[in-house]
């Protein structure tokens, strides 16, 4: 949940009159979520929101979903993803279900239009690149590591800083992405026992109003299709804002490690949760402290939900062969565990300087075949000794 926030020249009272210099009012714009019942922020803008001038259907959205084979865990080497052009053009699909769509981009060049997503929110990882968001909200740079959570509805752009190469993992809801609600009292604060708290979440850090005229293109994402809206002022024309909807940064580095005397679950690592689905992060920590602590997880079956882990850096204690931007899929119905001699090499070891993104799905993913593409098909068999 995020807090109260401000940004830019606000009225004293909502709804009232809130006049431009020469005389004319500026144009409110409500932004909320669940039908005027959640959270909301009211925008101020020099023009209507509403003036577009043309139309167009710029592509349909259709994932080609691979042929169904034999249930297996998969190993997905997205680093031999071919990707380029921008922040939405160079995303490469993996998988999806009804609740959640998981893409990997490398991008090669800055958006120049702004886009927003109709049907829910998205979460995007900075796993490589430096840059700034660009929002009807204000400015929100970013860095690696750093989760960017953009609320439904929100219109954006991603300008890269030149010369640092982008990788990214895009993670986009049929619904909200909100942190886990055992984290948070009645008041929607975030509870001494969560792993961060509300310092560090990092709201735009200024509003940038343009009050110019010309050719301006906004893409919208809904219903299987992205269409493109032209508008004659440059769309980022807010002169302030003020509630509790806005994007924010969420860097990994911040999220503070439950640990414990026996080996934790993987709930202790969870940072947010979505109709469907969660998201986890596995950062730096001292390992179990029992004597007899076995540091490696212990096996384990999936019997409500498929196991996605993309892997960040460093030494991963319970896998061989995984590279960084590696993604396992370990589906629900068969087991999984540490590959063979890891269980057993970890007793000893005092901590884990591993950073992986897991999402775990309550309902089965589908993966595309741009997925099975990158395959490592020797994954399913690498448990054996």
């Amino acid at each position: 949940m995020t807090y109260y926030y401000r940004l830019g020249t606000v009225p004293p009272k909502r709804h009232t009159q809130f006049r431009q210099p020469d005389g004319s009012l500026y144009h409110e714009e409500l932004m909320g979520l669940r039908g005027f019942t959640g959270v909301q922020s009211l925008l101020y803008h020099l023009h209507p929101p509403t003036q577009v001038e043309k139309i167009r259907l710029e592509q349909m959205v259709m994932l080609e979903f691979e042929e169904m084979g034999p249930l297996r865990h998969r190993h997905l080497r997205t680093g031999k993803a071919l990707s380029q052009g921008d922040a939405i053009s160079a995303r490469v699909p993996l998988m999806a279900n009804a609740d959640v769509c998981i893409s990997v981009a490398h991008p090669t060049e800055p958006m120049s239009y702004w886009y927003r997503f109709a049907h829910g929110d998205e979460v995007i990882f900075v796993h490589q690149g430096s840059g700034f968001l660009e929002t009807q909200y204000g400015i929100l740079p970013y860095r690696a590591g750093d989760y960017l959570v953009i609320p439904t509805g929100v219109m954006w752009r991603m300008v890269p800083d030149i010369n640092v190469a982008q990788r990214l993992l895009i993670i986009e809801a049929q619904g909200h992405i909100e942190p886990p609600a055992r984290y948070l009292n009645r008041y929607g604060q975030l509870l001494e026992h969560a792993p961060y708290s509300e310092r560090d979440l990092r709201p735009p850090e200024h509003l940038l109003t343009h009050d110019e005229s010309g050719e301006f293109e906004v893409r919208v994402k809904a219903r299987n299709r992205i269409t493109t809206y032209l508008y004659l002022h440059h769309p980022l024309d807010v002169v302030g804002w003020d509630g509790y909807l806005y994007p924010y940064a969420f860097n990994i580095a911040d999220f503070e490690p439950i640990t414990g005397r026996i080996h934790q679950p993987p709930p202790v690592h969870q940072t947010f949760e979505a109709p469907g689905f969660v998201i986890c992060s596995f950062v730096p920590r001292l390992f179990d402290y029992h004597p007899l602590a076995i540091p490696a997880p212990y096996n384990h079956s999936n019997v409500d939900s498929d196991e996605v882990l993309y892997y960040v850096e460093g030494n991963f204690m319970s896998r061989k062969g995984i590279e960084p931007a590696s993604i396992t899929v370990h589906p629900n119905g068969i087991p999984h565990g540490p590959h063979p001699g890891m269980y057993e090499g970890s007793i000893g070891k005092e901590r884990t300087d591993e950073l992986a993104v897991m999402i775990d799905t309550f309902r089965p993913l589908q993966l595309t075949r741009q997925a099975v593409d990158i395959e490592d098909m020797q994954y399913p068999l690498s448990w054996r000794s």
